[in-house]
C-alpha cells in the first residue's frame, strides 16, 4: 500500500491511499489543479481513481469535489448525512448523476482490492467519519477533525501500518490568539479539533512495533506550527504510559500546501 498527503491543513485537505491496483482519495478540499499535480507525483491519473472518500461536508474537505468529479466521474463515498451536506453546498455546482454512494458507519465495503472501514468521529458536521483502509494484510487510516477520542476510536486505529493523525492546534496559542471566543470554544470542544497534546495521548494508545509511518496533519495555520506539533506529540509519547520513546518514532508533519513524502508499506 501507499499513502501520501497531497495537502493537509485547516485551509484544505486531500490524502491519497492506494494499492498497486486501486487508487483512492480521502477528501478533495483543494483545487482540481492541485489535486492533479499531486496525483502526477504519485504517477496516478485522475481517470485512474477508483473512489473519493469524503469525511464531512466542510469546505476544506470538499472544495474541489465538484470540478474534479465533473471532469473525471470518480465515485464519491460518504455517509448519508455528509452526502446531504454536499448536496446542500451551493459552491460545488451541479454534480453528475450516479456518482454518490451512501455508506454506513462501521459497515465495511470494498473498492477494488481495498477494504474500507468507516468509523464515527466527533466533529460539528452532519455525519462525519474517518476511514481505515486495508489491503494485503496492511492497514492505514486517516483520522482528522476529532474533537475527542475514546475507546471506540482507539479500537478503530489499532493494528495500523500507517496513519495520518490530526494535531490541529496548540492550546495556549489558541487561547491567547485572535480568534473570536465562540470559535475558540468550538475548536476546543468535543466536536472541534484534536490538540497537539491529545494527538500525542491518542498515539500512545495505538503504538505498536509495526506502526511504521505516523503523519501529523490538519495543522491550524494560525494556532500551530510544524515544529511545535512534532515536539509536543513526541514529548507526550515519551512521557506516556507506553514502552516507546518519541525520538524512536518514524513521524513527520504533513505539508499544508504541498505534496508530502510518499509512504510505502
Amino acid at each position: 500500500m501507499r499513502m501520501c498527503s497531497i495537502a493537509s491543513g485547516s485551509s484544505g485537505n486531500c490524502i491519497y491511499v492506494g494499492s498497486d491496483n486501486t487508487h483512492l482519495l480521502v477528501d478533495t478540499g483543494i483545487s482540481k489543479k492541485r489535486i492533479e499535480e499531486g496525483l502526477k507525483e504519485l504517477d496516478v491519473k485522475g481517470e485512474e481513481l477508483d473512489g473519493i472518500l469524503v469525511t464531512h461536508e466542510h469546505s476544506d474537505h470538499i472544495q474541489g469535489l465538484g470540478v474534479f468529479s465533473r471532469k473525471y466521474g470518480v465515485p464519491i463515498y460518504a455517509t448519508k448525512g455528509t452526502l446531504e451536506g454536499i448536496q446542500a453546498s451551493s459552491s460545488l455546482g451541479k454534480m453528475p448523476e450516479g456518482l454518490y454512494h451512501p455508506i454506513v458507519i462501521d459497515e465495511k465495503f470494498n473498492i477494488g482490492d481495498i477494504t474500507v472501514d468507516p468509523f464515527r468521529i466527533s466533529h460539528d458536521a452532519r455525519q462525519p467519519s474517518g476511514y481505515r483502509m486495508e489491503c494485503g494484510g496492511k492497514a492505514a487510516a486517516v483520522a482528522t477533525d476529532l474533537g475527542m477520542y475514546d475507546d471506540y476510536i482507539v479500537k478503530k486505529l489499532t493494528g495500523l501500518d500507517a496513519i495520518l493523525l490530526e494535531a490541529n492546534h496548540d492550546v495556549h496559542m489558541l487561547e491567547v490568539g485572535g480568534y473570536p471566543y465562540p470559535l475558540k470554544r468550538r475548536i476546543l470542544g468535543e466536536k472541534g479539533h484534536l490538540s497537539n497534546e491529545l494527538s500525542g495521548m491518542l498515539l500512545c494508545n495505538i503504538l505498536h512495533d509495526n506502526l511504521k509511518h505516523i503523519v501529523l496533519g490538519h495543522l491550524s495555520k494560525e494556532n500551530n506550527y510544524e515544529r511545535l506539533a512534532y515536539e509536543t506529540v513526541k514529548l507526550e509519547v515519551t512521557l506516556g504510559d507506553n514502552p516507546y520513546k518519541g525520538e524512536e518514532l518514524n513521524m513527520r508533519v504533513a505539508n499544508r500546501d504541498s505534496v508530502s513524502d510518499i509512504l510505502s508499506f
